[in-house]
């Protein structure tokens, strides 16, 4: 399996084998000891920030109501605050890059961790809106920055088993997403019924996730460097500055980066609408909480198998075309029986997005070095998210002016077509770097 991973990734770049990882060879400071206690270090590091990466976002949906009447908030202030996640990833996002090339990207996800544990903790005893709101930015820019530099960290420690690596992260990722919106109400009612004890209880999770980056903080994060290569012209393989990437002028990742926005749009309208449509369906309320969970639930196990399957093809967009494909699906079941197949649609739905793990997985993909990759998934993550952000928004102007939900889901299904387009144009076998340089 790893090998077969190594091939792929062999002949899409055109580097020394040195370079790409594979055959790195190790720092003189290290011993294999070391290393293979590091690496495991990494592995539960990763596993426990992609855990941390949602909670914040769906434990405070399980709560809007509750929320909302303890902080005296209006609907239109709610529904703000359902558009603050997006918003605050394309902001933050963008500058976790430059903090890790100056700190490290273990110690940006270990203060990262730190942010969301704090702003968790607080944002619940905030005293009103104004405080609930900057407590709540706080979390989002830890998980801004750990969104950006998991992919980084996955290419530098793994550069051979990207597919599976990132599966192992993104099904984390789904997992928490899914068991906050399930056990947070529980959880809130075993602790006495009152919201602030059951959103604080998240910064625990958090809290954890930061002990397995702080060794790693120590020794400055850093994976197996590969030994200097002879070049023409640098005979004695010293290494030299690497200047930013021209992003912009890749077109693979302006096509990454739609890509990316589109997906999020139909998760962020799947997350906040769907158990809506159904209930207006007729379907009764605690049946529609569980449809929406097992659409969110599909994501832990397909996340793990669908980057393992991404790796080992040349080219990702006949993926980017059967999830796109169950997605219309499930948009037309909505449409026309949203209550006689409902589990079905559920399902469809699910499938469709799991877009997201494919989507980082082509972020590792796209780049041939640790730097590149910060640089496409910082432009992808932030670009997108931004692209997300009127989606939600829209579809509840369009429920409340059109009386239905036809123009909505008629919406939904026509933004699947350009993102199964840019999708295809970006899982070709290209690397941003190459394309950047061509255009110099």
């Amino acid at each position: 399996m790893a090998g077969e991973e190594t091939r792929t990734v062999d002949t899409r770049t055109s580097m020394p084998s040195t370079e790409r990882g594979a055959t790195a060879v190790p720092r003189t400071d290290e011993t294999p000891r070391t290393r293979a206690w590091a690496t495991r270090l990494v592995v539960v590091g990763i596993v426990l920030a992609a855990l941390n990466l949602r909670p914040a976002i769906t434990s405070f949906g399980a709560l809007l109501e509750e929320v909302r009447d303890g902080l005296g908030m209006s609907g239109s202030v709610a529904g703000l605050l359902t558009s603050v996640p997006p918003l605050c990833f394309a902001v933050f996002g963008v500058t976790a890059p430059r903090l890790a090339r100056r700190f490290g990207p273990a110690a940006v996800v270990c203060a990262g961790m730190v942010a969301i544990a704090t702003g968790l903790l607080i944002r619940p005893y905030a005293g009103g809106t104004a405080g609930f709101l900057a407590a709540s930015a706080l979390a989002l820019m830890g998980i801004a920055v750990s969104n950006v530099l998991m992919p980084v960290i996955v290419k530098r420690w793994f550069p051979d088993r990207v597919g599976p690596m990132t599966g192992l992260y993104s099904m984390a990722l789904a997992l928490g997403t899914s068991a906050a919106a399930a056990v947070t109400v529980p959880v809130t009612h075993a602790l006495g019924g009152g919201w602030r004890p059951g959103l604080a209880v998240w910064a625990g999770l958090a809290a954890a996730a930061v002990l397995p980056w702080l060794p790693l903080v120590r020794g400055r994060g850093a994976a197996p460097e590969p030994a200097p290569v002879p070049e023409p012209g640098n005979p004695a393989g010293e290494r030299r500055q690497q200047a930013p990437l021209r992003i912009t002028r890749s077109r693979t990742a302006w096509a990454l980066a739609v890509f990316f926005g589109l997906q999020a749009t139909a998760a962020y309208i799947t997350m906040g609408w769907m158990a809506q449509i159904f209930r207006d369906a007729g379907v009764p309320a605690g049946t529609a909480g569980i449809l929406l969970a097992v659409t969110m639930v599909m994501g832990v196990p397909l996340a793990f198998v669908i980057p393992r399957v991404a790796t080992r093809l040349p080219h990702q967009g006949p993926i980017v075309l059967v999830l796109g494909a169950c997605g219309l699906a499930g948009y037309a079941g909505l449409y026309f029986a949203p209550a006689g197949g409902a589990w079905a649609w559920a399902v469809l739905l699910g499938v469709s997005n799991c877009a997201f793990p494919l989507a980082l997985t082509m972020v590792g993909m796209r780049a041939r070095t640790g730097p590149g990759v910060g640089q496409l998934s910082a432009f992808a993550q932030s670009t997108g998210y931004l692209i997300s952000i009127p989606g939600p928004l829209l579809v509840g102007v369009l429920y409340q002016h059109s009386g239905g939900w036809g123009l909505p889901i008629a919406l939904m299904a026509a933004l699947m077509l350009p993102q199964m387009v840019v999708g295809f144009l970006a899982g070709r076998d290209r690397v941003v770097e190459d394309e950047a340089a061509a255009t110099r």
